[in-house]
């Protein structure tokens, strides 16, 4: 049992330090516990904190609790509620370095058994769910509960937990009496990643989030380290990758895309060619499998990639870690291991291996290799995406739709051309390993493909393992292209311009009729309306009804929800259109085959009908919401030309350009829409 104890001397008050004389707070960090307090103060009982990975949450929330006031006669009584035994232990060991005089106790499983009456008490989550371990924990007796990766906080599981403490948070089964009368315990919730990919929103258990630090922050001030970034553009069609319960990739769905021998050869020559150079490279795959082909395919080629999964005991991923940030081995593999709470600052090499279209799972492997590691020789981390090109799926992360952009908008600055390699029809760029200067790179895309295939094992002679048979070879990628961004900031220059690019969130074909207005228009009477009011966007419900004043069809509306980001407006709507439409949401979906049927002749008559009714003036315009852009010397076509374009076009392209008219989106895509006839 992990039991640190010893009695709390005189009781804790408000202090403006921390406490502990082995702690000095970086000057954000005792800024984000003084606007905590402060919120605190005013009433608030449940709140937010948006740190970056590497920023030192445990740190931060456990110098918040050193400074709360103790309310209750029974002293000190705090929870962390963590969701990994590696978090629960990190920070029992943290709170015990900070505070040697706190009792401290974990929770989790038959080994670590809490009293309930310790100063500090960290549970995991899947133990608090057992009622008999979660009522020895007088909800009127805690002072303070703390949630690390708060961004889990909106799932069932939590609120079911949560809901034992704070009478506001409700309890996902509403029949549910509970054994003991909730409290009003003060919440407070830590992620780097505040926003639920399924669509749940966090307001259902916090109030505000009351302080908010972001990468480009932490970078400047030189609090995380300088990124460089890589994205690999490859045919993957992930298009076919079927998706869970989440709208996140199924694991055995995407394996049989990505855990291919060559997909695995590629990601090695890919580290060969832009990352070998590199001392602690961190790669993510998609399950155990992947782990251990990929793990093979670097020995193949001569690389010491050592790997862990969910499967490795405890003490051998102890050695295992241990080994790789005292950089004895360059290269390691795991699944969902390392993605949340994994401490190895040493990490200069990230490998994004198993493609996600979860905000807050990509944004924690990418933050894994962020930390400042100046006794390691580290000057920055370098990030290896992999981006499909087939069907654009909508949805799915990358770097650049981390921060807003469409990454196949993107300039791409190094492009080298592809020369076939062998039987399965991959094509590869390889080029002469870079440097760490963006000029060096630009240098190198004015110089000519280097083959490398002469060096290190032949492709057909990678065996292929256990973990690889059975794998469909059609799959394979092709059409490989390298694309540069240099740094964070200078791809963040391109957001100046842009807005965030919707067909990149879901897969839904949502329409943009301006910069604040999206709809999709389904059937059946479907239609749904995101629109951006001030600093919230809001998403609406339309149903057209009957009205005897007005003596013809209007619309009723009622709000299905509100959102901080256009991002989990989006997520948000897509999630109640899934559970609603069910099946049928399929129609709605960019890639429906009905949108790649011929127009209809009621969608062109429909059209021209309100052509018809257009001044000339406007007739550029009209031809921008239809998706024809004339350059400006161009002759306006006549209306036959205009209908005979339109009888061509798909009947997808023309339900969007209805939608379009009906809501006055012709100005703005005529500045706007890069078509042209």
């Amino acid at each position: 049992m992990f039991r640190l104890r010893c009695r709390l001397g005189p009781r804790l008050s408000r202090q403006s330090h921390t406490g502990s004389p082995s702690v000095v707070l970086r000057p954000y960090q005792d800024e984000c516990i003084k606007e905590c307090l402060d919120w605190l103060d005013q009433g608030a009982t449940r709140i937010g904190v948006s740190l970056p990975t590497g920023s030192g949450k445990t740190t931060v929330f456990i110098s918040l609790l050193s400074r709360l006031a103790s309310l209750k006669e029974a002293g000190m009584r705090t929870i962390v509620i963590v969701n990994s035994v590696e978090l629960a232990r990190q920070s029992a060991a943290q709170a015990q370095r900070m505070f040697p005089h706190w009792s401290v106790e974990i929770e989790q499983g038959a080994k670590h058994k809490a009293s309930g009456f310790a100063d500090f008490t960290v549970a995991t989550y899947q133990t608090l769910l057992n009622p008999e371990r979660l009522a020895k924990f007088d909800p009127h007796k805690v002072n303070a509960i703390i949630i690390d990766e708060a961004h889990h906080a909106a799932a069932p599981s939590y609120r079911k937990l949560l809901s034992h403490f704070h009478t506001d948070i409700r309890h996902p089964d509403r029949e549910y009496i509970p054994p003991v009368e909730p409290g009003r315990i003060p919440i407070i919730g830590f992620s780097a990643t505040f926003s639920r990919h399924d669509g749940l929103a966090l307001g259902s258990v916090f109030e505000r989030i009351v302080y908010h630090r972001d990468v480009l922050q932490m970078i400047d001030e030189e609090w995380l380290c300088e990124v460089r970034l890589t994205s690999v553009r490859v045919k993957l069609d992930l298009n076919t990758v079927k998706l869970n319960a989440t709208g996140d990739f199924s694991t055995s769905s995407l394996a049989s895309v990505m855990n291919t021998p060559t997909m695995n050869d590629l990601v090695v020559r890919t580290w060969l060619d832009r990352a070998a150079d590199r001392k602690s490279t961190l790669i993510f795959c998609v399950d155990i499998a992947h782990v251990q082909a990929l793990a093979e395919s670097f020995r193949n080629f001569g690389v010491d990639a050592r790997f862990l999964t969910g499967k490795t005991n405890v003490n051998a991923r102890k050695e295992l870690v241990t080994a790789f940030k005292a950089q004895e081995f360059p290269v390691l593999i795991n699944c969902a291991v390392l993605t949340e709470g994994a401490d190895i600052p040493n990490i200069d090499c990230v490998i994004v291996a198993r493609p996600t279209r979860s905000k807050n799972v990509f944004a924690q492997i990418i933050g894994r290799g962020m930390r400042l590691s100046p006794g390691t020789g580290k000057k920055d981390c370098h990030i290896i995406d992999y981006v499909d090109t087939v069907n654009r799926m909508p949805g799915v992360m990358s770097v650049p739709t981390l921060l807003g952009l469409d990454p196949m908008q993107l300039k791409i600055e190094s492009v080298f051309k592809s020369r076939p390699r062998y039987g399965s029809g991959l094509r590869i760029s390889l080029i002469h390993p870079t440097d760490t200067s963006l000029e060096d790179l630009r240098e190198q895309a004015k110089k000519p493909a280097v083959d490398l295939g002469s060096t290190g094992p032949q492709p057909d002679k990678v065996p292929r393992g256990s973990a690889s048979e059975g794998i469909d070879d059609g799959k394979e990628p092709r059409a490989i292209t390298y694309e540069e961004h240099g740094s964070l900031e200078n791809l963040t220059e391109s957001l100046k311009d842009k807005e965030m690019h919707i067909r990149s969130l879901s897969r839904f074909a949502w329409v943009t009729c301006n910069k604040n207005l999206h709809i999709l228009q389904g059937f059946k009477a479907l239609k749904i309306k995101l629109k951006r009011s001030g600093e919230e966007y809001e998403v609406k419900r339309y149903i057209p009804i009957y009205s005897r004043n007005a003596g013809a069809m209007i619309e009723s509306s009622f709000t299905l929800l509100t959102a901080a980001t256009l991002e989990d407006a989006v997520h948000g709507a897509d999630k109640w259109i899934v559970n609603k439409v069910g099946g049928e949401s399929q129609m709605l979906c960019h890639f429906a085959p009905w949108r790649k049927s011929a127009a209809s002749t009621a969608q062109v008559k429909q059209i021209m009908n309100i052509y018809a009714k257009k001044p000339p003036n406007d007739v550029r315009a009209f031809l921008a919401a239809i998706g024809l852009i004339l350059d400006a010397g161009r002759e306006v076509p006549t209306r036959d030309e205009i209908e005979a374009r339109l009888k061509v076009m798909k009947r997808g392209r023309l339900h969007d350009a209805i939608t379009r008219l009906k809501h006055n989106a012709s100005e703005f895509l005529l500045k706007t829409v890069p078509y042209d006839v």
